[in-house]
């Protein structure tokens, strides 16, 4: 996250890092045993999903590690678009849901340009590489047409675009798969996906658009 601040303990209690020897990705927690990231993060060994982190240098009591049982990609996802940049983690076993570990509530419809959204990782801050507290940062969603003016062709009906088109403050590596949460009812809206560079100017940060997933989420859960 470029230009956020240190989270408050617990501001985003859903969020999980994603491990294999060192943080590689975020992703959200929606169920005890269910986790959401981005496609492009797969990894074909066993992750260790780590839950309840705040500092990921540090045991700090908080944690829990589970390791992914089952991962399963979006059977459309495209590589080289990045369309439908989506995956689901069963976990190989249930998590323990308390004040440092809870779910997020995915969407109930899709959010309107404008709505301001809390992004948050562990990825690159550009400033001090790679932080160990988890960083957190508001930013709006943009309109459609604000998104095809910086990526004209590349953005599908599948993705967002959030954050700020004088640049300044986004997501960057790192904070891949990880969640954007807005405001209204703290629901579940975005993926950490791509983009060009990190805070440039003109070049926001493309999100995978996760309500249009919430039949393709309850099915694939509902399947395994």
């Amino acid at each position: 996250i470029v230009c956020g601040s240190t989270c408050n303990k617990n501001a985003a209690p859903y969020i999980v890092s994603l491990n294999i020897g060192y943080h590689f990705c975020g992703g959200s927690l929606i169920n005890s045993q269910w986790v959401v990231y981005a496609a492009h993060c797969y990894q074909s060994r066993t992750i260790s999903v780590r839950l309840g982190e705040h500092n990921i240098a540090v045991s700090e009591g908080t944690e829990q590690f589970i390791n992914s049982g089952k991962s399963i990609r979006h059977s459309s996802y495209n590589s080289r678009t990045l369309d439908n940049d989506i995956m689901l983690i069963k976990l190989a076993s249930a998590a323990t849901l308390n004040s440092n570990v809870k779910t997020v509530t995915l969407p109930s419809g899709c959010a309107s340009a404008g709505t301001n959204c809390q992004l948050s990782g562990w990825g690159n801050t550009l400033s001090t590489n790679y932080p160990d507290l988890l960083q957190c940062l508001t930013a709006p969603i943009l309109t459609d047409a604000q998104c095809n003016a910086a990526y004209p062709g590349q953005i599908t009906s599948n993705m967002i675009c959030v954050g700020f088109i004088e640049g300044g403050k986004d997501s960057c590596q790192g904070d891949s798969g990880g969640p954007v949460v807005c405001k209204s009812q703290l629901q579940f809206q975005g993926i950490v996906s791509w983009g060009r560079g990190c805070a440039l100017r003109n070049y926001p940060g493309v999100y995978t658009k996760v309500c249009n997933y919430i039949a393709w989420i309850s099915s694939t859960i509902a399947a395994n």
